[in-house]
């Protein structure tokens, strides 16, 4: 393979990169179609793809695969069962967490996507809405009650968090008892420390072990009754790890994420009082407001490793077979060729009812499953803190907002407000 313009590999865990990922693969994309990258340590070097066109064919060409197994002709490495070893995860809990929806191609995906499906629908997800709303008022009711001595409170702790983990634990059935052990576990699989997800990894499957046994006894209309109906009735169509894995994938991508869409999104907006006065006056600009939340500053800026089944040319560059590619969506949605002006915030840029044209949920066979109720928790999310609290303002100075800095994240620490400006 060679490229130009860049003659050293990227260093993903770069400081400058992780603290600017916006101009630092902006940077990457005008100086190479694909450039090489590592991470520390006994990890293979992996191909960066940023521009626009090109994030689109890796991530929905068939001749990329996310299971490197499903290459043909040859024992490919598995990049990120190569990071797990590194975090000193055990193989009988590694599992949950490299053969998930998100890792398999095929029939494998089609079987197990539509076994969930249905839940998130644009019918479902609608129906679901009065309910957010609910859980969204009632959250914004408690605001008040958890500011501190400073007349602050943290969004990130006390709304962005709460909101999509109690929708998405509704959904899928996990008890309300549960939640906050299980807010507990997402929070702790953020480290980079060794060692740092066993045991949270042990909890949760645990924790899903006993509520299997549960529902098993006593089913309910959630999401799990259903999957164990499906279990017990034909296994072939669930396996018993499927079932706990799918669970743990619903459960972690169904609230990370749209939590820190909420978080950048209320940021983005406050640090932009133009587009927050326009979005006010013109409140039916939300669900546009929301795609460009995601394009300009979403939570997932890099997909997980997809792997060329085959040698594939982008962007004049030559990709051998097997060798992992990562889709940097930051610089794909910041790319000039599709977007003008792509630095420029603006919540008019895609309008309601055209087709999404960022590629902050993905695209292709394994676009996110849940993004319409991520767009719709995101719209009643900032929805809702207009209304309740219309000159709700930061706490801080816009430079002193902390962050977690991790590769393919952007994602807020905290995010301190004041209720009434």
């Amino acid at each position: 393979m060679s490229t130009s313009g860049i003659t050293e590999p990227i260093d993903l865990m770069d400081p400058d990169l992780l603290h600017d990922p916006f101009h630092g693969y902006a940077r990457i994309r005008e100086e190479a179609p694909v450039a090489r990258a590592v991470f520390p340590g006994k990890v293979d070097p992996v191909l960066l793809v940023t521009r626009y066109d090109d994030v689109k064919t890796v991530l929905s060409d068939q001749r990329f695969v996310n299971n490197p197994a499903n290459v043909p002709g040859g024992d490919v490495a598995n990049v990120r069962e190569q990071l797990i070893k590194m975090r000193g995860i055990p193989p009988e809990y590694a599992k949950y967490v490299l053969e998930s929806i998100l890792d398999v191609d095929g029939a494998d995906h089609i079987r197990l996507r539509r076994l969930v499906s249905r839940a998130f629908t644009a019918r479902r997800v609608l129906e679901l809405r009065p309910r957010v709303e609910q859980i969204t008022d009632a959250l914004l009711d408690e605001l008040p009650g958890k500011a501190g001595p400073d007349g602050a409170v943290d969004l990130i702790e006390d709304f962005a968090y709460p909101l999509p983990i109690a929708v998405i634990c509704e959904l899928v059935g996990i008890p309300e008892e549960d939640r906050p052990a299980w807010r507990d576990w997402g929070r702790s699989l953020v480290s980079l420390s060794p060692n740092a997800m066993n045991e949270p990894l042990v909890g949760m499957v645990g924790s899903i072990e006993d509520l299997i046994v549960r529902r098993r006894a006593e089913p309910t209309d959630d999401l799990l009754s259903g999957l164990i109906r499906v279990h017990d009735e034909d296994g072939d169509r669930l396996s018993d790890q499927e079932l706990i894995t799918m669970v743990l994938t619903l459960v972690l991508a169904g609230h990370e994420t749209t939590a820190h869409l909420i978080g950048n999104g209320t940021a983005a907006l406050l640090t932009h009082p133009d587009q927050l006065e326009r979005l006010r006056a013109e409140p039916g600009l939300m669900p546009s407001a929301v795609h460009e939340l995601m394009r300009w500053c979403g939570p997932v800026q890099g997909t997980r490793f997809r792997y060329a089944a085959e040698d594939v040319e982008l962007g004049g560059v030559k990709i051998a077979r097997g060798q992992p590619v990562m889709a940097i969506l930051v610089g794909a949605n910041y790319d000039p060729r599709r977007f003008a002006d792509p630095d420029r915030f603006d919540i008019t840029r895609e309008s309601e009812g055209h087709r999404e044209t960022h590629v902050g949920f993905g695209s292709g066979l394994h676009y996110c499953l849940g993004a319409a109720l991520a767009r719709q928790e995101g719209e009643v999310a900032f929805a809702g803190l207009l209304r309740r609290y219309p000159r709700f303002a930061l706490a801080c100075d816009p430079g002193e907002l902390q962050r977690h800095y991790l590769p393919g994240s952007w994602r807020l620490a905290g995010l301190p407000i004041r209720l009434h400006g």
